[in-house]
């Protein structure tokens, strides 16, 4: 047993999809989340830059003693994982293999598709974590650039002309392609996931990244006999940020379906 939190953090907002995944799973962790919002986004960054951002946002967490990191940012964990994870003793799991592994289970005709930031769909690391998996499969993939901020902006409506016209013009190969299982590649997606399942059709299964990962997580602290004791009391929760909090308890208490405010502070780690 260990009660000492799980860090987790982001470029900005999109991790804390992540986060009310893991509260799912695992109601009585306590957790540390950092949102990097005065340096967001992170996937049209250099692979330097990411690397360097990276490293200054897991060395803010270790320094809270937590017993694992999640680097729960599609970007980050594309790019810059294996620099991170070789630089901890503690457990680090990154948002790929999970959801790749769940696609993999669940395509029937072999076609798998991607969507994330740019950054992301440049550093095929999804593609890769699939064909290790079944190089037999077919992956598309595609950047989505725009969907952060209309999930930030609260353009997630099934029923939003304009959210379904970005959408469909950036799922249109995907769809000629005739994938049958799409992962969503970004932490932001899943607030999407009402107008890209428009979009896509009721035959495609949609793989939400956070929401694997948190499986993943919660599976392997139980195998490593590191879950928080105590059962299912509620875990404490800190909130960082790198920039203005008012704007970040507004859209977290949105992405989180709970109210956060009083509950973040902000933070220099630069």
């Amino acid at each position: 047993m260990d009660s000492r939190a799980i860090g987790v953090f982001d470029s900005g907002l999109g991790g804390l999809t992540t986060v009310k995944k893991l509260l799912e799973c695992l109601p009585g962790e306590n957790i540390v989340y950092l949102g990097d919002t005065g340096r967001v986004p992170y996937g049209s960054r250099s692979k330097e830059t990411i690397i360097k951002y990276a490293g200054q946002d897991a060395e803010f967490l270790a320094g809270f003693d937590i017993k694992a990191m999640v680097v729960a940012c599609n970007t980050v964990c594309s790019v810059a994982y294996d620099a991170l994870a070789a630089n901890y003793e503690i457990p680090v799991y990154e948002v790929v293999s999970a959801p790749a592994k769940a696609a993999v289970e669940k395509t029937k005709n072999g076609r798998v598709g991607v969507i994330g930031t740019a950054a992301t769909i440049r550093s095929n690391a999804y593609r890769a974590a699939i064909l290790k998996l079944r190089p037999d499969l077919q992956v598309c993939s595609t950047p989505c650039p725009l969907f952060v901020p209309m999930a930030e902006n609260g353009r997630t409506d099934s029923a939003d002309i304009a959210a379904l016209t970005i959408a469909g013009d950036y799922l249109y190969e995907l769809r000629k392609a005739n994938v049958d299982t799409l992962i969503l590649g970004c932490t932001h997606y899943p607030l999407l996931r009402g107008v890209i399942a428009k979009v896509m059709g009721p035959e495609v299964a949609l793989v939400d990244s956070g929401a694997e990962t948190a499986k993943m997580v919660a599976d392997d602290l139980l195998k490593r006999d590191m879950l928080c004791p105590g059962g299912t009391a509620a875990g404490a929760i800190k909130y960082f940020v790198t920039d203005n909090i008012d704007g970040f308890s507004a859209l977290a208490s949105r992405f989180l379906a709970s109210e956060v405010s009083g509950m973040v502070e902000q933070v220099e780690i630069e």
